[in-house]
C-alpha cells in the first residue's frame, strides 16, 4: 500500500508544509504556468510551494498553454493586465522601475511565470502563441540562487520560489505591490532544502535498507519458507 498523501500539497502526509504555511495577499495575481516533468518532482518542487504561500495564486500544469482555457481567460479578461516574466533584451526591467502604475491603468497586474528548466521553459513558451504575445518583464540585480541540493546552470538562474521572491521585491520597491512577508518564501524553501540533504545523509547509512528492499522482504512466512534464498538476498545471514 502506498503512502498516504496529501492533494492539497502533494506531498506524503507526514511532509505535508501546508500547517505551517500562510497564505500571503498581494495586489499582483501570481500564475505559475508548471511543465509535467517537474509536476512529478514531489521532493524539490518549489513552483508548488510558491503556489501555497500565495493566496491569490494560480497553479497549472502543462506543456501548450495555447488551447488553455483558464489561462486565456486570465489573458481576456479586461480587468487584468497580463504579463511574462522571461529575461530578453525587449523585457522591462522592474528592478530599473520600468513598468509603472500608470501602464496598468486600473487593472490587474497579472504576471505568469514558467515553472521548468531553460530548455522545457523555451519549448513550453514555443508551442503557447499567447504567452508569446503576452509583454515581458524581468528583475535584475538579484541575490545568486539559495538552491544547495539541485545544481543551477548558473548563480543568476533561480528556482520559481527565488524568482517569485526577487520578483515581489522589486514590485514592492516600486510601489506597484505591498510584499508583506518576505522571510516566508525563503524561509520554507530552506527548510525543504534542510530536510532533503538529512534525508540524503540517512540514506547513505551503512546500514541503511531502501524502501522498495523493506517492502520486498516482508513476504509471508510461508512464501520465506519456500524461497529461503529471497530473504537472504537482501539480509544475508552471519
Amino acid at each position: 500500500m502506498g503512502r498516504a498523501m496529501c492533494y492539497k500539497c502533494n506531498r506524503p502526509k507526514q511532509l505535508c508544509w501546508c500547517e505551517q504555511i500562510t497564505p500571503m495577499r498581494t495586489r499582483t495575481k501570481i500564475v505559475i504556468l508548471m511543465h509535467p516533468y517537474e509536476h512529478r518532482q514531489i521532493k524539490l518542487n518549489t513552483g508548488r510551494l510558491t503556489h501555497l504561500c500565495l493566496a491569490d495564486s494560480e497553479l497549472h500544469v502543462g506543456e501548450d498553454f495555447g488551447g488553455d482555457a483558464a489561462v486565456q481567460a486570465l489573458i481576456d479578461d479586461p480587468a487584468n493586465h497580463p504579463v511574462l516574466l522571461y529575461p530578453g533584451e525587449e523585457a522591462r526591467d522592474l528592478s530599473n522601475g520600468e513598468l509603472k502604475a500608470s501602464d496598468f491603468d486600473g487593472r490587474r497586474l497579472v504576471v505568469f511565470l514558467l515553472d521548468a528548466t531553460w530548455r522545457h521553459a523555451r519549448s513550453m513558451l514555443r508551442f503557447s502563441p499567447n504567452l508569446q504575445k503576452l509583454p515581458k518583464v524581468m528583475f535584475s540585480g538579484a541575490s545568486p540562487s539559495r538552491y544547495v541540493i539541485k545544481k543551477q546552470p548558473e548563480p543568476s538562474c533561480l528556482s520559481t520560489l527565488e524568482a517569485t521572491h526577487e520578483l515581489l521585491l522589486a514590485l514592492d520597491r516600486w510601489g506597484l505591490d505591498e510584499y508583506s512577508m518576505p522571510e516566508q518564501l525563503l524561509t520554507h524553501f530552506m527548510k525543504m532544502q534542510e530536510y532533503q540533504l538529512k534525508r540524503t545523509e540517512a540514506n547513505r547509512r551503512p546500514d541503511f535498507v531502501p524502501r522498495r528492499l523493506r517492502r520486498q522482504s516482508t513476504g509471508s512466512n510461508e512464501e520465506q519458507a519456500t524461497n529461503p534464498s529471497k530473504r537472504r538476498k537482501y539480509f544475508p545471514a552471519g
